[in-house]
């Protein structure tokens, strides 16, 4: 029986939150291999995301809100062994689709624990801590999905698509970490959120978002599906109007990037976000 602190600290629902780089690597994908497609979305979101969650939190025994958790319970041994699990499974269940998609969810696998594990801890690092969740979450996470969900040979590879999608995390994660500071210092942890600090970080991922636009502009533009472009930026309005509406209070008052304000950010950038990739990929392939 799992305890009551193994599943909440597992935080499924922050799968949801990093969930459009799974929708987004399908748009570049011609032909959708949906079997393998539906496999590799339980074995990111329902065992390899939660299972890092899981180690993460085992790591650091928070007493403060997490990403997801306003008060997070006590960590036991039976997190620790779930999340062993876990990750296991998504490894074992990935080479059954490819033996390159099993080697890229492993590596995912080894970083999340070298971001988290005491010894090594990457996350305390503000620039290695922040380029391994990008680089992750974003990069490896895309060529993942690319290459496993498609019918065709690939002869060439959809590099903007990367770097898009680490654009898109990179003006993501930041946020996540700008009320967790005070909690942070006193574990020794140096986060790109501190350096920057609350105001510097929102101007940053305000830059990482128009850098990830431009970028989805110039890609879409360029194969003639400006559309595409056109309805992400009808979906995105929702976000910015949320996003300048809670900057301006942060402005006025720092204590405004709190912990409900930023899972109310992330709520509404990720259920908007998820929608619009949904969205196109049903008029491309559906449609």
């Amino acid at each position: 029986m799992l305890k009551q602190s193994t599943l909440q600290l597992l935080r499924f629902p922050f799968s949801f939150f990093l969930m459009p780089v799974f929708w987004f690597a399908l748009l570049f994908v011609k032909t959708v291999h949906w079997a393998i497609a539906l496999q590799l979305f339980i074995i990111i979101h329902v065992l390899l995301y939660p299972a890092s969650n899981a180690y993460n939190s085992y790591m650091d025994k928070d007493t403060e809100s997490i990403g997801g958790v306003a008060k997070p319970l006590l960590p036991s041994k039976q997190l620790f062994y779930v999340s062993l699990i876990m990750d296991v499974l998504a490894i074992l269940w990935a080479l059954q689709l490819s033996t390159t998609v099993g080697i890229c969810i492993g590596i995912y696998v080894c970083f999340s624990r070298l971001y988290s594990y005491r010894g090594i801890r990457l996350k305390k690092f503000p620039v290695i801590g922040f380029l391994t969740v990008v680089l992750n979450q974003g990069g490896l996470i895309f060529f993942t999905v690319y290459i496993a969900s498609t019918y065709e040979s690939i002869v060439t590879f959809p590099i903007i698509g990367v770097l898009i999608s680490i654009l898109l995390i990179g003006g993501f994660y930041p946020i996540t970490q700008v009320y967790q500071h005070a909690a942070d210092k006193a574990d020794g942890v140096t986060t790109l959120s501190m350096l920057l600090g609350v105001k510097g970080t929102f101007l940053f991922c305000m830059f990482m978002y128009m850098l990830a636009f431009l970028c989805m502009a110039y890609y879409f533009i360029s194969i003639a599906t400006a559309y595409i472009f056109i309805i992400i930026q009808l979906f995105f309005v929702p976000v910015l109007v949320y996003f300048f509406y809670w900057l301006y209070w942060v402005w006025k008052d720092v204590t405004y990037a709190n912990f409900k304000q930023t899972m109310r950010m992330n709520w509404i950038a990720a259920i908007f976000t998820n929608v619009a990739f949904i969205f196109i990929l049903i008029l491309k392939h559906f449609g």
